[in-house]
């Protein structure tokens, strides 16, 4: 398995984000990463439509 295709800046800002190393970021499969990115979407777009933070 090849590492993932994308930017070393936006590698260091998805590793923040999913808080995971950058080396396991690297070498995760692309679904298991997309998985987590879409959890990550689903969690932020939850915060944002709570009607009590408006």
């Amino acid at each position: 398995m090849k590492p993932l295709q994308i930017s070393p800046e936006t590698a260091v800002k998805l590793a923040e984000q999913l808080k995971v190393p950058l080396e396991h970021l690297m070498h995760m499969p692309q679904h298991i990463l997309l998985q987590k990115l879409a959890e990550l979407a689903k969690a932020s777009s939850t915060e944002n439509s709570d009607p009590e933070s408006k």
